[in-house]
Parts: C-alpha cells; structure tokens; sequence
C-alpha cells in the first residue's frame, strides 16, 4: 500500500505532509521550502508554471496568471490563461498535481491518495470541486477535513493535552474560519465552526494599496495592470514589515509611479475597520453556538499566515479578554494536521487510538409551504449545523393542500429562512393519494456522514412507498471517463520540468524587477545579469548552480533596494514578542477596539 499524503490546499500557499516515523512530516517542494504559492502562470508558448515561478510572473504578466482561485471553488467562474480557460478546481488540480509530484519525489514511490484541507465553512459546492481537482490530479480523495480541526489534530498531537477546549483562530491568506474544539481522552471533539470564506490576509493587502493610491491621489482606473499588482505587492511587503516594526515606508517604485507613504499599524487598524469588525462575527458564533463563554477557553490556537500581524492578535486579545495568545507555526499547523489524519487513515499503529469528531458546518433540510407567502417557500431543518458527524435525523410532513396528488421535495443547504436562499442539493418527486389537507403523511431521513454523503429517506405513510436519494454523485459532477480524459489533458500540458524550475524562477525574478525600476543604471545591470545567466544556461550547463547563486545574491539585494523602508521604532524585540502591555501605541490601538465597541452599542 502506497503512502497517504496530507494537503493543506491553501488560498495564498500550500503545502503538503505524510505520516513517517511516528510523526506528521513536511515535505519540501523542488525549492526546499514547505510553502508552494497556490499560483498558476501560462507563458506565451503554452508552457505552464505552478508555485514560486507562477508567484514571480503575477506583476511581470498578471493576465497570464492566476491566484486566490481557491476563494471561487465550486463555482462557474472561468479564467483565462493565454489559450486556455480553467475553472478554479481545474487551477487547483494543478497546484495538487505540483504537490503530488513533490511527494513522490521526497518519497521515493508513487502517491495515489490524499486527505485534502478545506474551510471548515465550504459549502459542498465547494467540498466536491475540491474532490474533483484531486480526482484531476491523479489522487484518490476519499476523505477532506475541515482546516481547524486539522489545526487541533497537530495541536493535540504535538501536546498531548488531557482535558482542553480549545478555539482554533484560523487566518489565511483568503479565508477566516474559527472552531472551538474539546480534546479529552485522546478524543478531538469539534463542538462549533463558523467563518468567512471572503476574508483573509490578502484583504488587507487590498485595503493598504486602496490607502496608499487614495493617500497620493492616484487614479487606478488609469493604471496599467501590472502597476496595480506591483503596488498590491508593496502593499503585501509593508504589512509584513509591519509584523516587526510598528511604522514603516510602503514604497512603490515602477515606470507609472515613484511613491513612498508612511503607514503605521495604528494607520492599519483605522485603514482596515471594516476587517477587524468581520473577523469577530464568526468567534461570536462559535462561543453562542457551543453554548461557551470565553472564560472557558482553555487555549486560543493561532494557524494561518495572518495571524502572524500583531494587530490580529491584539484585537483577539481585546475580544477575548486574554493576554495568552500567540502565533507558533502558524503556517505549518494545518498541514501537520492533514499529516496525522492520513496515519489515522494508513491506520498506523501509532496513532490508531487517536478519533477526531467532526461536525456539519452548515444546516440541511426541505422547503415546506408558506401560507403567508405563497410563492416563497420556507426552509424546514432537518440536520441543524454544528451537529455532530456521521450523524441521522427524522422528520414528519404532511400534505399542505385538500387533494394534493404529488409532492416535489427539495433539498437544501444554508441558513435563511427562505428555502431559495440556500443551496439546492437535490430533489425527491413522489405521487401521493388526494385527500384532505395534512391526511397524508411523509417521514423524511437525513443521513450523513463523515465524508460528505448525504442521503435522503422518503416514506409516504398512506402508500408505504419509500425513495432515496443519495447526494454525491451528483455534487462530484464527474463520470470516471470525464476524470481520465482530465488526466490525459492534464498530462498533456507543457508544466515546466522541475529541473528546469529554480532557474525559470531566476529569469521571472529578474524581468519583474527590471520592469519595477526605474533606474536606468540598475536597469542595465539587471539585464547584464540575466543575459549572463542566459548564456550560462545555453552553454555550460555545470556552471549554472554557481551563476544562479550569485544572481540570486544579486537580485535579493536589488529586491531590498527597491522595497527599502524606514523603521521609525527602535525597540522590537529580538524575540519577536512585538508589543509589551506599557507599551504607549498598543494602549492607544486598543482605545480604538474600544471605541468601536462603544459605537456598537
């Protein structure tokens, strides 16, 4: 039996991990890093790129490449990329065929199966397209776990904690999710999720660069697209500079612009209020759905990127009242999780004694008449959410007309009140005996489990006939012959050979920032370089290491140059422990939390 591997398939970056020696592994990408950019380029030549190179060619060619695809999964947006359209699972299923093949190299066999993370608020829309781009990668995918609750099986694997409750705070590059989790007994318990799929990191790279245009009155309606993405990318550069220091110079230097803005993580805080006020809804949920108040949290959990930024960790502590939280690891948790999830699955005997609980994020059920609103149904709840998994409920109907002859039952996802705000999953027709208005009976059973299969039971009493629907098929969307025919195109397609990757990664490097400057020196010295390398490549292929290093040394020092900025405080931490409780501007930041709160009220 060939290894399991784990995915955390990422909104910003992805990674991927395997159960190996007693313990949850990162495997490295043909880079020897962990994070691989959920990013894909086509060139002009057809040829596709996937990971660091893809990132590189996002403000050099921002219509050629594509990112944050993740954020549209289940939906029947398009993207075009030179001569091909992909749909987001198609992008994805690129990106997990990369990671596939980076297993397969770290392991020395071929990978056939994979667990596969998803926001724990996904909709199965959403869950399925996500099976369909492994199923496109060449991975049989049988399971995917919730992304927090991946996050508490590091997290209770790596500590051993007997008794916790635990609120997993997951902040990516793109999506929010927040889970409280109870670990007792080598038991993992998912009591309540809630999240937001629209909101991450990449939310408040948009909102600096809307502050940094709007501050210098720049026009974006008159800038070229990869001006925009090069200011989005400076935007993206000073937030991460705003995790060590608490001001810096967001500076932006291209042909359209030569700007430099001052931006502190006070200006952050006002700049993104909006952000802030949407990242407390989905805690607020949790703790209401679980029926928990903050004072029995016994741990707060950090995971994803984002809440790296000092100010996401001082407005929880704001709202949860603590001063213990803190960001470990945050970009590797959910990947470790996705790691012992797929020993779990391998049955390792190392783990076999641990059991991870899940829950159904989101609430099931039928439409039943309104008879105040006739042409509006409303939505009856069968399987409420945050229920726990696999899970069976019943419910009885009866006919809502005198002489109703047949009965269109349609099932549904969400939580509005009215049935067509929600998700339409399927549809049961049954013919029943005309009698008087609510005579007529029907018991409806929801069953659904671990995996995402949801089926429906209808019993007509009067007749005693009996359907069923299975909900799977359909959402998957995709006959085994369409898979293979995917996998063939997919093989078909020119993805760069990883050999070639480090130093195709060089030469996108290099034409990004030659279009960034607007030095003309500079200019030529960069085009010196990478002509050099060009050469180097063509001619002497065992010098190419020793060239790449040396240009790679070369163009990090142009990349700081360009992207320099001014720290205005003198007293980070060498620890990384960015604010201290006397500390004059964290006292002011959270007068503002407070002052929000006050306007709330």
């Amino acid at each position: 039996m060939s290894k399991i591997i784990g995915i955390d398939l990422g909104t910003t970056n992805s990674l991927v991990a395997v159960w190996q020696d007693g313990k949850s592994v990162l495997i490295p990408n043909s880079f020897g890093e962990y994070l691989t950019p959920s990013v894909v380029s086509v060139d002009e030549l057809g040829k596709i790129y996937v990971g660091k190179t893809a990132k590189e060619r996002l403000s050099s060619h921002p219509q050629q490449t594509a990112s944050v695809f993740k954020r549209f999964m289940g939906t029947s947006r398009k993207y075009k990329l030179g001569y091909k359209t992909f749909l987001p699972e198609e992008l994805s299923a690129l990106v997990l065929k990369k990671l596939k093949e980076d297993a397969e190299t770290y392991l020395g066999e071929t990978v056939e199966e994979a667990i596969i993370s998803v926001p724990a608020y996904f909709n199965d829309m959403a869950r399925n397209a996500t099976k369909r781009a492994g199923l496109m990668a060449g991975l049989k995918v049988e399971r995917i776990i919730n992304e927090p609750s991946a996050a508490a099986l590091a997290c209770q694997n790596l500590n051993q904690n007997e008794d916790a409750t635990i609120l997993v705070f997951d902040f990516g590059g793109g999506t929010l999710d927040v889970s409280l989790v109870e670990c007792f007994d080598n038991i993992i318990e998912i009591l309540a999720v809630s999240g937001d799929n629209q909101l991450g990191g990449q939310d408040f790279d948009d909102m600096i660069a809307s502050h940094f245009m709007r501050s210098l009155n720049i026009d974006p309606t008159e800038l070229q697209p990869e001006t925009k993405e090069i200011i989005r990318k400076s935007a993206e550069i000073c937030k991460r500079n705003l995790t060590e220091n608490k001001s810096c110079e967001m500076v932006v230097n291209c042909p359209e612009i030569s700007e430099k803005l001052e931006i502190s993580r006070k200006d952050v805080v006002k700049i993104c209020a909006e952000l802030f006020e949407r990242m407390g809804k989905p805690i607020s949920k949790v703790l209401m759905d679980a029926k928990v108040s903050s004072n029995d949290i016994t741990q707060v959990v950090l995971v994803g990127g984002s809440c790296k930024m000092p100010v996401v960790q001082q407005y929880l502590k704001h709202l949860l009242g603590r001063d213990d939280i803190v960001a470990l690891e945050p970009d590797y948790m959910i990947a470790l999780g996705c790691g012992v999830s797929a020993g779990i699955k391998e049955r390792n005997e190392d783990i076999k004694d641990m059991l991870l609980t899940d829950i159904c994020p989101f609430s099931l059920g039928t439409d039943v008449a309104n008879h105040q609103k006739g042409d509006r149904a409303l939505m009856s709840f069968i399987i409420e959410r945050n229920s726990p998994l696999p899970i069976t409920r019943e419910s009885l109907y009866q006919t809502a007309y005198d002489n109703q002859k047949h009965i269109c039952m349609k099932i549904y996802q969400g939580e509005a009140m009215y049935a067509d705000e929600n998700i339409l999953l399927g549809e049961i027709d049954l013919d029943v005996p005309p009698k008087p208005a609510g005579e007529v009976k029907v018991f409806v059973r929801f069953t659904y489990d671990i995996n995402g299969i949801l089926e429906v039971e209808v019993k007509v009493s009067a007749t005693g006939e009996i359907k069923r629907l299975v909900i799977v098929n359909k959402e998957l969307g995709m006959e085994q012959s369409q898979i293979d025919e995917k996998l063939r195109e997919f093989e078909r397609l020119k993805v760069n050979p990883e050999e070639n990757e480090e130093n195709r990664y060089i030469l996108e490097w290099g034409q990004r920032l030659f279009m960034q400057s607007t030095n003309e020196q500079m200019r030529s010295d960069i085009v010196k370089k990478l002509q050099y390398f060009e050469y180097v490549m063509a001619q002497d292929i065992y010098q190419v290491p020793k060239v790449r290093k040396y240009t790679t040394v070369f163009f990090a020092y142009i990349e700081k140059m360009l992207n320099r900025y001014v720290s205005f405080s003198d007293d980070v931490l060498a620890d990384g422990s960015w604010y201290q409780e006397d500390d004059e501007d964290e006292r002011e930041i959270d007068n503002l939390f407070h002052e929000w709160d006050e306007k709330d009220k």
